[in-house]
């Protein structure tokens, strides 16, 4: 039997995980990403726990520890600056702590690990057609390309997932819109990891690794809502919130050393695959990260199941049981738990989206009633995460790592 071929759908962060991760497992890797560069936008990610054990087990955990971790306590605030709560340190607990870097290092850092002539940019996947003795066709732009597996990592608008799921209602609009950017750290003190709740509208402060300082916010308004200025915008609704903000929101007119030019604030609606799939596979191919379970960013878990997903389906394909029950293992491994929790995200979004003052004031009081270490105890099933063993992995192993996971996940919501 010769090396066996994979086409991986997009250039993100879980695609590049796969190729990465399946390259590591002895196949011929072709990433095909429609963008000219890989850029990496201008914005932060936060890779918690579960995330960095992923990395850590295919061999790119010395690619992402450079910098500063994130601060041990993370917590949540009120428009006046009064803390509503606290979580405890996450090292200690998980073994690893959380760290936040720019996209655009960690997809450098992917990118890197790539084996040569790996990626193709430039190029966009139509379609995939099945062939003769076990293989797909994929039609790129380029041409089409034979394969034995095909990773659909194209994103929210997957064309892919469109072409096997043609009855699913596709993304949905969650009722935020939200802005992102990047600014200098230079001069400013310590800053805790914090988002800050006011009444249908939200700040987060996000220190990265390497000293800048993730920004972002959110409020509720109309899908296409497009503010004529959007640091005017993000002045009026969060200028008289509580220091750093307004520090903050100072510094969208200050060019990052690092970027030249004006600092980039990107602004998106944000959308969900409200309705699960019914499977993460169809055929020879496999759907990953938004293609599959696109979530709204509330709990921070977008990118880090996507790097889940990206390891478990390397370690499963791995398994020597063919490609069809692979990807059948891997959608019993993954649907329940990205389900779960792109339902507790949509959970948190309703509370954070409240504006009535009566509402608002239940929701703060029953957050500052919740003890720390309830709180805490919630954080176990998303970032307690195991990940199954790297290369030369045991046959079967993956599915009941990620089993025993999702029956404590079950046991506990």
């Amino acid at each position: 039997m010769g090396v066996r071929h994979v086409v991986v759908a997009g250039g993100g962060v879980g695609g590049l995980t796969a190729a990465v991760a399946l390259s590591r497992r002895g196949w011929r890797v072709t990433v095909c990403e429609r963008a000219s560069a890989l850029t990496g936008i201008g914005a932060g990610i936060v890779l918690a726990p579960n995330a960095l054990r992923a990395l850590e087990s295919i061999g790119l955990g010395p690619a992402v520890s450079a910098g500063e971790p994130l601060a041990g306590a993370l917590g949540l605030r009120t428009p006046d600056g009064a803390w509503l709560s606290r979580t405890g340190a996450a090292a200690s607990r998980y073994g690893v702590p959380a760290r936040a870097v720019h996209r655009g290092f960690l997809i450098d850092a992917l990118a890197a690990a790539l084996p040569p002539g790996a990626l193709r940019l430039g190029v966009s996947v139509g379609g995939v057609d099945e062939a003769a003795e076990g293989a797909v066709v994929v039609r790129t732009s380029a041409g089409e390309l034979r394969a034995d597996a095909v990773v659909a990592a194209d994103g929210l608008r997957s064309a892919l997932r469109g072409q096997l799921f043609p009855r699913h209602p596709g993304p949905r609009y969650a009722g935020e819109t939200g802005w992102r950017a990047v600014l200098s750290g230079a001069g400013l003190p310590a800053l805790p990891a914090a988002e800050t709740w006011g009444r249908g509208e939200r700040f987060g402060i996000v220190p990265l690794a390497d000293g800048r300082v993730y920004v972002y916010a959110t409020a509720v308004a109309g899908p296409g809502t497009r503010p004529a200025d959007h640091r005017a915008e993000l002045v009026r609704r969060f200028g008289a919130w509580h220091d750093p903000i307004p520090a903050l929101l100072d510094r969208l007119d200050r060019p990052d050393r690092r970027e030249p030019g004006p600092v980039t604030v990107l602004h998106h609606d944000f959308h969900e695959l409200a309705e699960p799939l019914p499977r993460f596979h169809s055929g020879r191919v496999a759907l990953l990260g938004d293609a599959a379970h696109a979530m709204t960013p509330n709990l921070g878990q977008g990118g880090c199941q996507a790097i889940e997903d990206a390891v478990v389906l390397a370690h499963l394909l791995a398994g020597g049981t063919g490609v069809p029950a692979a990807l059948a293992a891997y959608t019993e491994a993954r649907l329940g738990r990205t389900t779960r929790i792109s339902r507790r995200s949509r959970r948190m979004g309703d509370l954070a989206r409240l504006s009535h003052p009566l509402a608002v004031s239940v929701r703060d009081f029953a957050v500052r009633a919740t003890p720390s270490a309830v709180m805490t105890r919630g954080l176990d099933t998303l970032l307690g995460w195991q990940p199954p063993p790297g290369p030369d992995p045991a046959p079967g192993s993956a599915q009941a790592s990620s089993r025993s996971v999702d029956i404590k996940e079950e046991e506990q919501q």
